[in-house]
């Protein structure tokens, strides 16, 4: 198996390990505690689980520098926008992010770092 697919397989992984950390609802987490808490957050560029689904990021897959982050989507490193950032209480702890494309490229919509550990 190719690395990246290994990547792609080990975070489809985890993500369903972590089913709560999905952001869009097929109906799977109708009951879960945690769907209020998703469905609320928002950033500068709207409600982050209404287009697009979040994806939990591995802690080699983002840093901060001074103050800025940035994530690797799709081998590709963006920059995510001062407004995409969530500030409230990160509730599951892990990083997440919710992208988007333009022109082919990933674009951060909302992104929620998590504890690093």
């Amino acid at each position: 198996m190719r690395p990246a697919k290994q990547c792609a397989a080990v975070l489809l992984g985890l993500t369903v390990l972590t089913h709560s950390a999905l952001a869009r609802d097929d109906g799977r987490f109708a009951n879960s505690p945690l769907k209020p808490w998703f469905e609320s957050l928002r950033s500068e560029f709207g409600q982050c689980c209404s287009d697009a689904d979040g994806y939990v990021i591995a802690d080699v897959d983002w840093e901060s520098d001074r103050g800025r982050y940035r994530v690797r989507i799709d081998d590709e490193w963006v920059v995510v926008p001062d407004g995409a950032v969530i500030t409230v209480p990160n509730k599951i702890g892990r990083t997440m992010v919710w992208k988007h494309y333009i022109d082919g490229h990933p674009r951060v919509r909302c992104f929620m770092p998590g504890s690093m550990t």
